[in-house]
C-alpha cells in the first residue's frame, strides 16, 4: 500500500469512506452524525480540526457539527482544545481511542454482571426468569474476562513496540 499525499487524495473517495465506516459505526448503535464526525477526525491528516473544517468537509451545518462534538467529547470520543488566545475550539481523537472504547466496553461488561447478579436475586433463581438470568452470567463473566485479558495483553505488546 503507498501513502498518498493529502492533496493528490480523491476527496469523493474519502467522502465515501467516512459515509461508509459511520454507517458501519450506525448499524453498531452509535448515532448518526457523530459517527461522520469521529471518522472525520480519525481519517484527517491533521492533528485537530474545527468545526468549520469538519462542517465544510461533511457538507453539513455548523449545528449539525455542534451537536455531535458535544456528544463526541461527553462520551471521550474527541478531544476539544483551544489555543492560548484563540477564538474556535479544535477538536481531535486520541490515539488511543479504540482501546479506551474497549475499556469503557470491559467496564460495562463489569457492570452488567453486576445487574444479572441483582435480578437473579431479586427475581430468585429458582424461577424461569430467574434461571435465564442465571444461565447468561457465565457468558458476561467469561467475555469480561476475556476482553480484560486482551486488552492487557495489548497494553504489554505497544509498551514493547
Amino acid at each position: 500500500m503507498t501513502d498518498k499525499p493529502a492533496q493528490a487524495r480523491d476527496q469523493e473517495a474519502v467522502l465515501r469512506f467516512i459515509e461508509r465506516f459511520a454507517a458501519a459505526l450506525t448499524e453498531a448503535g452509535f448515532p448518526r452524525m457523530p459517527a461522520r464526525v469521529f471518522v472525520a477526525l480519525f481519517a484527517s491528516d491533521s492533528d485537530h480540526l474545527t468545526a468549520g473544517e469538519l462542517a465544510e468537509q461533511l457538507q453539513v451545518s455548523p449545528a449539525a457539527i455542534s451537536g455531535a462534538v458535544r456528544y463526541l467529547t461527553q462520551v471521550n470520543l474527541a478531544i476539544r482544545e483551544r489555543e492560548p488566545g484563540a477564538r474556535q475550539d479544535h477538536f481531535r481523537v486520541d490515539s488511543n481511542v479504540w482501546y479506551e472504547l474497549m475499556r469503557r466496553r470491559d467496564h460495562e461488561l463489569v457492570r452488567w454482571e453486576d445487574s444479572l447478579r441483582e435480578g437473579i436475586g431479586a427475581l430468585g433463581a429458582d424461577t424461569p426468569a430467574g434461571a435465564k438470568l442465571a444461565a447468561t452470567l457465565p457468558f458476561f463473566e467469561f467475555m469480561q474476562k476475556e476482553l480484560s485479558e486482551m486488552l492487557e495483553r495489548w497494553r504489554q505488546q505497544e509498551a514493547s513496540n
